[in-house]
């Protein structure tokens, strides 16, 4: 991919992995829309990268859960950008408990949050890929769409299913140029991880932010006839 005056939508991007995502795509040329709920963060990542990358850098403040909302801000950064060439389905959230002891609601919220919103994103996004017949989506999954764990078992079926979703999203559009990749990452040193009460060992020894940022974007430079289902990353101590 060229990725000069590329545009780019990136979910959870005020903290963490979209964060360096956002952050390694603007340092390539990519003009960003970016979607949060902390309107804050994301007013302060925007006002970093136009200064320091010069790029175009629009925001949008949503919850994806909620399909009116993921759909607004969709069509507001569209407006903004002109064109969505690539789709970073990011964000996420986690916590672990075994299945009795956490509450219903919370079970349901990783839900919605890690599958329903992809798929609520997902949905805006591509029929304006569809009409340029070209684009690139990436899921940020997990290992633990792969394996499950003990006390991870909704955010493992949510991570599972986006795993699904992605193989068969791809199928649907691949005629139409449009490649759909799952990212498949261990542990990183997040603060969700963090508050989520991963116990990540050494930190040092990590996976980082910044390198699933670096997965994100070799992906997006394979050439356009290459299609591949997920890509990982693991580090020394995978959850």
């Amino acid at each position: 991919m060229e990725f000069k005056n590329k545009t780019a939508i990136i979910t959870g991007a005020s903290k963490g992995i979209g964060k360096a995502i956002a952050t390694a795509l603007a340092k390539e040329g990519v003009h960003l829309g970016l979607i949060s709920r902390s309107t804050a963060d994301l007013e302060e990542l925007q006002h970093s990268l136009r200064n320091e990358y010069s790029v175009n850098v629009h925001i949008a403040s949503a919850d994806v859960s909620n399909r009116i909302e993921a759909e607004a801000a969709v069509q507001s950064l569209q407006k903004e950008l002109g064109s969505i060439d690539i789709l970073i389905n990011n964000a996420g959230i986690a916590k672990f408990a075994t299945l009795l002891d956490m509450d219903p609601s919370e079970w349901e919220r990783i839900i919605q949050v890690n599958l329903m919103g992809t798929y609520y994103i997902s949905r805006a996004v591509l029929p304006y890929m569809l009409n340029q017949n070209s684009g690139n989506i990436i899921n940020v999954a997990s290992t633990a769409g792969e394996r499950g764990f003990a006390t991870g078992s909704a955010y493992c079926a949510s991570k599972f299913a986006l795993l699904g979703l992605t193989e068969s999203l791809l199928q649907e559009v691949r005629k139409s140029n449009i490649r759909v990749v799952a990212l498949t990452p261990s542990t990183v040193n997040t603060e969700l991880a963090l508050n989520a009460g991963l116990k990540i060992g050494d930190e040092d020894r990590m996976m980082q932010p910044e390198d699933v940022a670096e997965l994100a974007v070799a992906t997006l430079r394979l050439p356009e006839r290459v299609f591949v289902k997920t890509a990982g990353i693991w580090t020394t101590n995978p959850q």
